[in-house]
């Protein structure tokens, strides 16, 4: 029989009350189920504000230990009426921080942090999730045990901070590992290189190990728990009556969460789409008994009567501009460019050229430190070079949108009539996405444009 991978996020995990709703859904399945965690809300935070702290000051290794000591213990005394179920997974969490400690004593003692202790760092925040997550099950007479990647091993392509997993040379190992009929409860966020390296996914990677460890499997689905009710037409927070989405295919799903949808990590699909496994997402908060579905994610590619299913946004996005008469034309200009922000680990998230500018659309957080590379190679065609940002960029998503004419005209005249101006269009680089550059000042006001345009 196929098993369910379900992933529960950090949002599920605030207060008691979230877990006990946690603790009802997973009796409703009434099978053996793989639960992936992320970090309780907040700790991956704390862990990455840690890794400065430390180096200058020891006490700050104790101040964060005293702590995630204090918080867990709540979290304990919260969830079990059992002291001795209490003060049994209280130990266990004393000895897996312990174990923390002796990372950030390093740290402090070196005065660096190196990437594989960065990773091994990071990766306690799920650690003790899937702990104490796993005890209160077991206090609840639910029978279930702690999996964690590096016993299986869930094994990686071995890069620090943004690994990916090796699917076939993980498949054996997760399979044996996680084959009793039981229910496992395994942290997120991270796997293992081949040479046994903590290596991380990725930040928010929980959904993408769970999607890995689905893949593996070749499990029946991947189930993610969120407290919304799925992928809508657009953000609730900034349209009237945005509709719930029921059906998308993998590559509209992969797109929505590229261009800024929260539902999923970016790279969820990856590992699904080639052995169809489906993603469901439901909501936590709406639960009653039944396990019902918001939206499902799957290989069928549908055309609804507006082509548009959803309109979504990123503010992480500002655009690198190299201007310069000839710039488009001179050979080695945008490869010189290209090499060294890739030297420097800097992604570049889309490119746009012209004959007297290339617009590299890089991540908000990376703008400066790429600005000061290029700076530095002093190009020769090169006359100006400009940091462009306070900038959103919104995205249009559904299959059909490159083939049903008149779209891109009905969402510009939308966004016209609101006197907004679009600073950079980009459309056929994917079969169902649609996007533009605009002010961040006029985010709210473009979504809700198209949004009525399209969905009345």
């Amino acid at each position: 029989m196929k098993k369910i991978v379900a992933k529960f996020g950090g949002s599920n995990l605030k207060k008691k009350e979230d877990i006990l709703k946690l603790v009802r859904v997973i009796k409703a399945y009434n099978k053996p189920l793989i639960i992936v965690v992320s970090a309780f809300y907040g700790i991956t935070n704390h862990l990455t504000n840690a890794l400065d702290s430390v180096k200058q000051d020891e006490a700050q290794v104790k101040n964060l230990v005293n702590f995630l000591l204090g918080l867990k213990e709540e979290v304990i005394n919260e969830n079990f009426e059992d002291k001795e179920w209490a003060k049994k997974t209280l130990e266990a969490v004393e000895k897996r921080i312990c174990e923390l400690e002796r990372f950030l004593t390093g740290i402090h003692y070196i005065g660096d942090v190196p990437e594989f202790v960065e990773d091994v760092v990071l990766s306690y925040g799920e650690r003790l999730s899937s702990l104490i997550l796993n005890a209160i099950l077991q206090s609840h007479g639910i029978n279930s045990e702690e999996a964690l990647p590096e016993e299986m091993p869930l094994i990686t392509d071995g890069e620090f901070g943004n690994a990916t997993v090796h699917y076939q040379k993980s498949e054996e190992g997760v399979k044996n590992r996680l084959k009793e009929d039981k229910i496992y409860v395994v942290p997120g966020f991270y796997g293992v290189s081949e040479k046994g390296k903590i290596t991380l996914l990725g930040r928010g990677g929980s959904d993408y190990s769970a999607a890995a460890i689905a893949r593996c499997l070749n499990a029946e689905s991947l189930d993610v728990w969120k407290d919304v009710d799925g992928f809508m037409s657009a953000d609730p927070k900034l349209v009237k009556n945005p509709v719930r989405i029921t059906d998308l295919s993998y590559t509209e799903a992969a797109e929505l969460s590229y261009f800024g949808a929260g539902i999923l990590h970016p790279r969820t699909v990856e590992p699904l789409r080639k052995v169809n496994i489906p993603i469901r997402i439901l909501n936590v908060d709406t639960f009653s008994t039944a396990i019902i579905p918001g939206t499902i994610v799957h290989s069928q590619e549908t055309i609804t009567l507006n082509i548009i299913k959803s309109v979504t946004y990123s503010d992480d996005f500002c655009i690198l501009s190299l201007k310069g008469a000839g710039v488009g034309m001179k050979k080695g200009v945008l490869a010189k460019t290209t090499s060294a922000l890739d030297m420097a680990g800097i992604n570049i998230k889309s490119v746009i050229t012209s004959q007297i500018a290339i617009n590299l659309l890089l991540s908000a957080a990376d703008i400066k430190r790429a600005y000061q590379l290029i700076e530095k190679l002093q190009l020769p065609t090169v006359t100006e070079l400009q940091a462009i940002e306070n900038l959103t960029t919104v995205a249009v998503v559904g299959e059909g949108i490159l083939e049903t004419s008149g779209i891109a005209g009905r969402m510009f005249m939308a966004i016209a009539k609101k006197n907004i101006n679009a600073r950079m269009i980009a459309s056929g680089a994917s079969p169902v996405a649609t996007y533009f550059v605009v002010s961040s000042a006029d985010k709210d006001a473009s979504i809700e444009a198209i949004h009525s345009e399209f969905f009345g």
